[in-house]
């Protein structure tokens, strides 16, 4: 609340004291009047001073019966904002209601200020756009400088842990598949898998290694028929033919599958694969199988602190650019706004139809908020204290009130000396 004086109140006061002080003159001036002996110029001095005093007593009780009981005495139909504050709140309220809420006067304004076209005009000018720009740049700042941190990571973690429990890993692991293996993109895979072991059979260095392991197996399980075979020819020469003839016969077998799209081989991997999908749809215990690994990875830390650290990356990611004039996301948004303001001013449809909503959400909105309104005002005004309101109107008004006073301490003498001059008319 301000410590400032309120400037009303002074001017009320000072306004007060000169209403008093021509009343004050009325009474002043008809005493004088009398002590003169009303004749002659006083007579009229009297007329106007009497009519005047009248008047001005006349008005002053008005003006104070509207707030209080004037000098405290309980005169009926006085303090009459206090007497009816129920009456005026309700009074009030209906008014704002039919006035400001009514739907087809709220409804025909907003046809006649076209607010799509206002809206375009405004963000097609580049320093509006930035500003506006900037506008949402700040707010989301400061969203993300007062966002409860834990509070968006528990619930982070348990939006993605829930997802994941709903998840049928199996079905959707059958559908992905199916989808790979529509129009034969299975056999395009097989044929990669079968050229690139045809590239690896015809390495030197790993038909070294396959010789190298037949001839550990065979010493290991035969050790005397491989040392009787040795003296003869060496074993490891045998293993080295025994790869390159094994290795030509796999190629050849692999050339032969690569080149016959009905190879048997084909045909019972297909078989296989289409078992397999039809196993990940229906097999409840293959479904099982794959709930039991979901469950495992649900339960594993390092997913939950995978999933912790996500905001935090994410909401500093975003501050760090967000609190640059030259933000990535400020220009998106901006460039956005003008290509909107752009559309709106050169798109009329695109107008009519946002005015459309504007006007359908308003409607909605404006019968919704009618009896709201209605009843919020009216409770807070009688909710309000006495005595504030009633000072709060007298700082308001109090002003013009007092003008009265004037004009009827004013208007009481004229008409007094007009009384005064018809009786001397009359009776002269």
């Amino acid at each position: 609340m301000s410590s400032l004086p309120d400037p009303r109140r002074a001017q009320l006061r000072r306004l007060k004291a000169i209403a008093l002080a021509m009343l004050a003159a009325m009474v002043s001036g008809f005493i004088l009047a009398h002590a003169m002996g009303n004749t002659g110029i006083w007579a009229w001095v009297r007329a106007f001073c009497e009519a005047a005093t009248v008047g001005a007593l006349a008005d002053w009780f008005a003006v104070v019966a509207l707030f209080r009981h004037p000098l405290g005495l309980p005169i009926p139909h006085t303090a009459i904002i206090p007497a009816n504050k129920a009456r005026i709140a309700d009074n009030l309220a209906v008014f704002v209601r039919d006035h400001f809420l009514d739907p087809p006067q709220l409804l025909e304004r907003l046809r006649v200020f076209d607010p799509a076209a206002r809206l375009g005009a405004w963000l097609a000018e580049p320093r509006q756009a930035r500003r506006a720009a900037d506008m949402a740049r700040s707010w989301v700042l400061e969203a993300l400088r007062l966002v409860d941190e834990r509070a968006v990571r528990d619930a982070l973690q348990r939006f993605v842990v829930a997802r994941l429990q709903g998840w049928d890993a199996a079905r959707t692991a059958g559908e992905v598949l199916a989808l790979l293996t529509r129009d034969g993109r299975h056999q395009a895979l097989l044929d990669q898998g079968l050229q690139q072991l045809a590239r690896a059979l015809d390495n030197e260095a790993v038909k070294a290694r396959v010789s190298d392991v037949m001839v550990a197996y065979a010493r290991r399980e035969w050790p005397r028929m491989v040392g009787a075979i040795d003296r003869v020819k060496s074993v490891d020469r045998l293993g080295d033919k025994l790869a390159e003839r094994l290795a030509k016969a796999l190629m050849s077998e692999l050339q032969s599958m690569l080149a016959d799209p009905t190879h048997p081989v084909r045909a019972d991997y297909a078989a296989w694969l289409q078992d397999y999908l039809e196993r990940l749809r229906s097999d409840p215990a293959l479904a099982e199988q794959v709930s039991a690994i979901k469950a495992r990875l649900l339960d594993h830390p390092d997913l939950a602190r995978y999933l912790q650290q996500v905001w935090t990356e994410v909401r500093d990611a975003l501050a760090r650019d967000l609190a640059r004039e030259d933000s990535a996301l400020g220009g998106h948004v901006e460039r956005s706004l003008l290509a909107m303001g752009r559309a709106l001013g050169e798109d009329p449809a695109l107008r009519e139809a946002i005015n459309r909503h504007v006007l359908d959400g308003a409607q909605s909105l404006a019968g919704r908020l009618r009896a709201g309104v209605t009843e919020h005002i009216a409770q807070t005004v009688k909710a309000w204290d006495e005595r504030q309101l009633v000072e709060e109107l007298e700082l308001s008004v109090g002003r013009d009130l007092q003008y009265i006073r004037f004009n009827g301490t004013l208007v009481g003498g004229i008409i007094g000396v007009i009384l005064h001059a018809a009786v001397l008319l009359f009776t002269g």
